[in-house]
């Protein structure tokens, strides 16, 4: 029987745990790739049209809105790619997680939809929150070059 590390509870059938425990670092990186993946067709647009967001960006109250507006591009664009194969993890998850923040005041503050509205932006900015802290995993390019940030 496979052990489960002492720092996990305990499955309520044991027998799961040959389940679990193999599918643990797969889920994670499903996880990570999905996240990244989406996040990369989420800026395409964007990276497409680097200035097309320096309005947007401008009514948010960051200026100048021409540095803004492709520093948003290139970090959901690049930032998603980084994050799905798994190359400096945390630091493009820290910045991933800071633009789902702003969204999250923008939709939830700003148009006053509350966290109705913001839901979806909270549900993102945790994820890449977990990937700025956790960093990646076994199955990354950060572990097959044997560092991370």
């Amino acid at each position: 029987m496979t052990d489960i590390p002492s720092s996990r509870p305990q499955p309520f059938l044991p027998g799961l745990a040959r389940l679990y425990l193999p599918l643990d670092t797969t889920a994670e990186t499903v996880l990570r790739v999905v996240a990244g993946v989406l996040l990369v067709i989420h800026g395409y647009g964007k990276i497409m049209n680097p200035f097309g967001a320096v309005g947007m960006v401008e009514g948010l109250g960051f200026y100048p809105g021409v540095f803004w507006s492709p520093l948003l591009a290139a970090t959901e664009f690049f930032g998603g790619i980084m994050v799905a194969i798994g190359v400096f993890t945390r630091p493009a998850s820290f910045a991933a997680m800071i633009v789902l923040l702003v969204t999250v005041y923008f939709h939830g503050i700003v148009l006053g939809e509350g966290v109705g509205g913001a839901e979806k932006s909270i549900l993102w900015a945790a994820i890449f929150l977990f990937f700025a802290v956790r960093g990646s995993n076994s199955q990354s390019v950060d572990a097959k070059i044997g560092k991370q940030f």
